[in-house]
């Protein structure tokens, strides 16, 4: 019989981790995450894993970069600022093809921002947020059981493509309490990989590891990476699709925005609206071949965001190849209202919105 936790978001997130197979954690303390760290330093030492708080993002994100390379299951978390200080290492784990992994539980606000629940990381997750060309795998959560179930799978998910993978969760999901299906245990072995660096026995040549993308043909490098990106992209697009065969408006959301989204729907459906949603999983690769379900019938898309400026807005325009007009619900730091987000629906289909520009 499963077992079944009553926990909160993070915590499943560091649980979800930790049955997967991670056995390094490193981080720094930043609300609304705090819960992920916290749950690494009493759980690491119960699987004889290796738990340290960082004396900053930077340290940590370069400690995690260290134990993937020596072959082990490492996880690094954070939140706005923290996330922020975290891109120059991250880049690192791309051009070096590290497959780490590492959480952002989205705050809202620019700078320090605020500690309470927001999307405004959406941007930076899916556009690289560091320096140079490039994508990071990126799950989006909308339960505490997805994220145990995306932190569970994360790391194979990144060792099949030797690339970071982030899970995007936000503030709401955080620090919601629901019951969960706790995952078995996986075995890992960090010596399995020839490209985990450990040493060889007296007497046998000795290692030599080098960064590729110093040592390699530069040209090669990239045309090997923008291939990989392009299988990536045409096997892990992901997305839940709900009442959208016949809907007129459709809406796009993620994260505790797209439960908001299928509670409209459903209510709108009751009121006799063709509501429909499309939840994106993975936010990269955007899982453009879901607007190819969309009715004949279909006169508008809509994100459902917490940010001001509409950042899956631009995604959806240019996945949907602007074949339909697309409007943003922008509720900033406020979690969406169902009764909002019909009303919204209604006078575009009445056509009382006019599509603004992109910022």
């Amino acid at each position: 019989m499963a077992e079944v936790l009553l926990i909160k978001g993070n915590e499943a997130l560091a649980e979800g981790a930790i049955r997967g197979g991670c056995r390094f954690y490193a981080g720094y303390p930043i609300t609304p995450q705090s819960e992920i760290l916290e749950w690494m330093g009493k759980r690491m030492k119960e699987v004889d894993g290796v738990f340290v708080q960082g004396e900053s993002e930077i340290a940590s994100v370069n400690m995690v970069f260290a134990a993937r390379a020596l072959g082990v299951r490492a996880l690094t978390s954070s939140s706005g600022p923290g996330f922020s200080l975290k891109q120059e290492g991250i880049a690192y784990w791309v051009s070096a093809e590290i497959p780490g992994v590492v959480a952002c539980v989205q705050r809202y606000g620019i700078g320090d921002g605020f500690i309470g629940a927001g999307q405004d990381n959406y941007w930076q997750a899916v556009k690289g947020g560091g320096n140079g060309d490039y994508h990071l795998i990126t799950l989006a959560p909308n339960s505490v059981q997805e994220n145990m179930d995306m932190a569970y799978e994360a790391f194979e998910l990144a060792e099949k493509w030797m690339h970071p993978v982030l899970i995007l969760s936000d503030a709401t999901i955080g620090q919601m309490v629901e019951p969960c299906e706790a995952r078995p245990y996986k075995e890992y072995d960090k010596d399995q990989y020839d490209w985990a660096v450990k040493g060889t026995p007296i007497g046998e040549k000795n290692k030599v590891v080098t960064d590729k993308t110093y040592n390699e043909d530069i040209d090669g490098w990239n045309a090997k990476y923008l291939a990989k990106c392009r299988r990536i992209i045409e096997e892990e697009q992901r997305w839940e699709s709900i009442q959208v065969e016949d809907a007129e408006v459709v809406l796009i959301a993620y994260g505790i925005s797209s439960r908001v989204a299928e509670g409209a729907v459903n209510a709108a459906r009751a009121k006799g609206i063709k509501l429909g949603l499309i939840r994106p999983i993975t936010l990269w690769p955007f899982p453009r071949k879901a607007f190819a379900e969309l009715s004949k019938d279909c006169k508008a898309l809509v994100t459902v965001e917490m940010n001001m400026m509409g950042q899956l807005r631009e995604d959806v325009m240019l996945y949907s190849k602007c074949k339909y007009p697309v409007y943003a619900i922008t509720t900033a730091y406020k979690v969406p209202a169902v009764d909002d987000v019909i009303s919204f629906a209604e006078d575009i289909l009445a056509g009382k919105v006019k599509e603004e520009e992109v910022y």
